[in-house]
């Protein structure tokens, strides 16, 4: 008897991304044990469910009453685990750990909204992704939230949001520079064992680029200390003080004017941010539910 819901979640989610490698992406788990999977599906069914396609897949016959299955059982899971939630919705705070970019920029955004979604107070810490990290295997938080995937055991990481890193500058920019116009401009940066350097790093060099040609002023340690550098350094059209930080750093004083940015020609800066939790708290209600939340919020959903 199919008593694995997780099969089924893995076979749903397969149907809604329409591909086996971005549903391995959204489940954090592998392609190799989404294939597993929907395997073991099809021959409990002793059917095929899913036919592969170059542009996705499609559902067999089989596969169509199978989702019409599985979408009446999530449906029924998740009002059960609404009324779990409500029994163990006692006075606690869920306690959420975020790297700077998130716990500053992003987060703010969707907080109340997700208090009253959990009827929860929501505590977070805002730190690196390692340390964050460090203190969820410590079990000190209940859920982390990274820009970039850092290697431990006993974790899952699922694929949240796209970032991407942006030259900016308060003095007016082109649309779109050319590699070699890098050196022409001042600099500020980030620390070098940050997240944002590190990319931008990996970005260059592909162009046979190295940050040390460029005319840096000078080294700030955090994203809101290189955006007001830049803010408030002399406007120069000719000769423009600029930096890379992520867009949802500077969005707002992009709205507003204050800043201007423009595309690097050959180049781009992204990468994902992910939410993170325990393996072991992976049927856990609570974390399910907030984790849920999370990935269905954009910044200003």
């Amino acid at each position: 008897m199919l008593k694995d819901f997780a099969k089924l979640e893995t076979f749903l989610t397969v149907v809604k991304e329409k591909s086996f490698s971005k549903a391995s992406k959204k489940l954090g788990i592998s392609q190799p044990a989404v294939t597993q999977q929907i395997k073991w599906l099809e021959e409990y069914l002793d059917n095929r469910i899913v036919e592969r396609k170059k542009n996705g897949i499609t559902l067999t016959k089989t596969g169509e009453e199978l989702y019409r299955v599985a979408l009446r059982l999530d449906k029924c899971i998740s009002n059960i685990e609404k009324d779990i939630i409500r029994i163990i919705n006692k006075e606690l705070t869920f306690v959420i750990g975020a790297s700077f970019t998130i716990g500053n920029y992003v987060l703010p955004y969707c907080l109340n909204d997700l208090q009253e979604a959990i009827s929860n107070e929501v505590m977070i810490e805002i730190d690196t992704s390692g340390a964050i990290l460090d203190k969820l295997i410590d079990k000190k938080l209940d859920l982390a939230l990274i820009e970039t995937p850092v290697n431990r055991e006993g974790l899952i990481y699922k694929e949240w949001l796209e970032d991407e890193l942006v030259l900016f500058s308060n003095s007016p920019l082109p649309r779109q520079v050319k590699p070699e116009d890098l050196k022409t401009f001042n600099w500020i940066c980030r620390e070098e064992d940050s997240h944002t350097r590190k990319l931008a790093s990996e970005v260059f060099a592909e162009a046979g680029l190295e940050c040390k040609s460029f005319n840096v002023l000078g080294t700030v340690s955090s994203q809101t200390g290189v955006k007001q550098t830049v803010m408030n350094a002399a406007v120069n059209e000719d000769k423009p003080t600029v930096s890379l930080l992520s867009k949802f750093v500077i969005e707002d004083e992009l709205n507003r004017g204050l800043l201007h940015t423009a595309t690097i020609k050959g180049m781009k800066f992204q990468r994902h941010f992910f939410v993170v939790y325990l393996k072991e708290r992976k049927h856990d209600a609570f974390i399910a539910k907030v984790s849920d939340f999370i990935m269905g919020r954009s910044r200003k959903a």
